[in-house]
């Protein structure tokens, strides 16, 4: 009788041995989400790919990485700073406006907890218009129907700074749509806008969903204003869209652009950002090829390019044994 008690109090203990070292690992293991925007863009895809890599080692780091669709820039910057999201990708300005507490971040104050993990593709302010709506130039969206994004999103805030430098308001359309990224192709085709506005890397999948299934073309957004508005600002650029990219848009188009970011915050730990660092750049080659926006990409340019935050101890571990940093 007391070897039966015995044998089933070791077996019991063992079980429970089992259950805590269950227990423990999966304690062990860290989450942590990376902020995108619409699903059809090109930062959607970014955030699914760094998660890939980072999950393919969960073993050894016990980190695992989400990716949720989001509004885009400026709803990934506030979820950062109230700790909803770990990371965010998002457009250089809004990063440079969210750190000095400037734009849109003028009520919240600097948020000096942002750190800078490194920069991507260039993002370019892109306007598709339809081909009956005679639509020639930035200024003649003027009584037409456009739409400017949804609110939160680096599309938007974007846009707004555009009219601003034009003198416009959104008084001056027929209708001031806020759809999302990946609903305005459908609309535009359907007759329901004459344009819209995208900040993206090329080629993107709205714009060839909307050039390839109707009569649509992108249009020049140059001239003395957008000199004004790249020279009143740093994180501006002069940018041009190959011709040929897109069905119905033969010509070069030029416009202006600025710089896709990842951004954290000094909440998150030199652990995780060393990481997810480590799996992207020792994954490089496939993730240039993860996107034609990419294939330009230079590590060095990377560490220092559209950055306004500092970058985060993380990621400077990592490019100081990489020999990228001193």
């Amino acid at each position: 009788m007391k070897h039966f008690i015995r044998k089933h109090i070791v077996t019991a203990a063992i079980g429970s041995m089992a259950v805590m070292s269950h227990t423990t690992f999966a304690e062990e293991v860290e989450h942590f989400s990376i902020g995108t925007a619409g699903q059809t863009g090109v930062y959607y895809v970014v955030g699914e790919s760094i998660c890939k890599m980072v999950n393919r080692n969960s073993d050894t780091h016990h980190l695992r990485c989400s990716a949720p669709s989001t509004g885009g820039s400026i709803a990934n910057l506030n979820s950062i700073r109230s700790n909803g999201l770990n990371f965010g990708i998002v457009q250089s300005d809004w990063q440079y406006h969210a750190y000095n507490g400037t734009s849109n971040f003028k009520k919240a104050g600097p948020f000096t907890k942002l750190r800078s993990v490194f920069s991507l593709h260039s993002d370019i302010f892109t306007l598709v218009v339809r081909d009956d709506a005679n639509i020639h130039s930035f200024e003649e969206l003027k009584g037409k129907r456009v739409n400017i994004g949804n609110p939160g999103s680096g599309q938007r805030a974007t846009m707004m700074n555009v009219m601003k430098e034009f003198g416009m308001t959104t008084d001056d359309f027929k209708l001031a749509g806020e759809l999302k990224s990946s609903e305005q192709s459908q609309a535009l085709c359907d007759n329901k806008i004459d344009a819209f506005v995208m900040v993206a890397g090329h080629p993107v999948a709205n714009v060839k969903e909307a050039t390839s299934t109707c009569a649509t073309h992108i249009i020049n957004v140059d001239g003395p204003h957008i000199d004004d508005l790249v020279k009143k600002y740093p994180y501006y650029s002069a940018a041009t869209i190959p011709g040929g990219m897109y069905e119905g848009t033969p010509d070069d188009v030029k416009t202006f652009g600025l710089k896709a970011t990842l951004v954290t915050s000094t909440d998150t730990s030199d652990k995780v950002v060393y990481n997810l660092v480590k799996a992207v750049f020792e994954n490089f080659a496939r993730f240039k090829r993860l996107h034609p926006a990419f294939s330009s990409l230079e590590p060095e340019d990377m560490i220092t390019k559209g950055l306004s935050a500092p970058l985060h101890p993380g990621a400077i571990q990592y490019y100081k044994e990489r020999g990228w940093m001193k």
